[in-house]
């Protein structure tokens, strides 16, 4: 009789690492293919960016795969559609080019008023140089880029937040209006840009220079009663002063 082999003998030396490492091997794969997608993605928004720039806000996706010198099929690859593709670049405009020129112009150390100028042209020339990246994604817009250009006005919104309550509290004044004045200013500035943007119907300093004097009129008004609501309802609103300046 043949003795009976056990089933619970231990396995081999090349099976156990086969078994053990297959796992491993597989997480390294997956792992690689995806830094790999989240480059190749990079490389390809960075493509439609420059191919927007060189042919317009209207451009197809048949001619941004020209542009790039890939196939559409490469596209769809990497993009589910035309959406996720025009997300993608808004949300690579924001975190490349948009956001860093903001906090370098909030980063300045300068007074109240320059900063305010500062800022306010920091948005609106950066706009106005890469008109047609903008134009791409707001005439393209879905559910999803609209909510990448609602993330990029909040973040900005609360970091003027920031640099508004700062400069508020370093003068014993009331900062407690700081998130809806800073939410009001990046909204309005915003929204009078892509105006702007559309129909080109002043130059950029004049659209700077209206922006300013709306945006410093209110901080002012703010200074004015140190921020506070009660004591600007407590106070008469003319709407002119008694001696106008000429």
């Amino acid at each position: 009789m043949c003795p009976t082999v056990s089933s619970n003998l231990p396995q081999t030396p090349s099976s156990s690492r086969t078994t053990e490492d297959l796992p491993t091997k597989q997480d390294g794969r997956k792992r690689r293919w995806h830094e790999h997608k989240i480059a190749r993605r990079e490389e390809l928004v960075d493509g439609t960016i420059n191919a927007i720039r060189a042919r317009g806000h209207d451009i197809g996706m048949d001619e941004i795969a020209t542009e790039i010198g890939v196939s559409k099929t490469v596209l769809y690859r990497y993009f589910t559609d035309k959406n996720d593709l025009t997300s993608a670049t808004m949300m690579r405009y924001v975190e490349t080019i948009l956001a860093p020129r903001i906090y370098a112009a909030v980063a300045e150390d300068l007074d109240e008023y320059a900063l305010t100028r500062v800022a306010i042209s920091a948005y609106v020339e950066t706009v106005g140089t890469d008109p047609e990246v903008y134009l791409y994604v707001m005439s393209n817009s879905s559910s999803a880029s609209r909510d990448v250009v609602a993330d990029s006005e909040r973040m900005i919104a609360e970091l003027v937040a920031t640099v508004l309550g700062e400069r508020l509290r370093l003068l014993e004044m009331d900062s407690g209006g700081s998130v809806p004045w800073a939410y009001g200013i990046v909204g309005s500035i915003q929204l009078a840009t892509h105006w702007w943007i559309s129909n080109k119907s002043m130059t950029a300093e004049d659209l700077i220079d209206y922006l300013t004097m709306m945006v410093w009129g209110g901080i002012t008004g703010i200074a004015a009663v140190a921020g506070s609501p009660k004591r600007f309802k407590s106070q008469p609103h003319p709407l002119l002063p008694e001696h106008p300046a000429h």
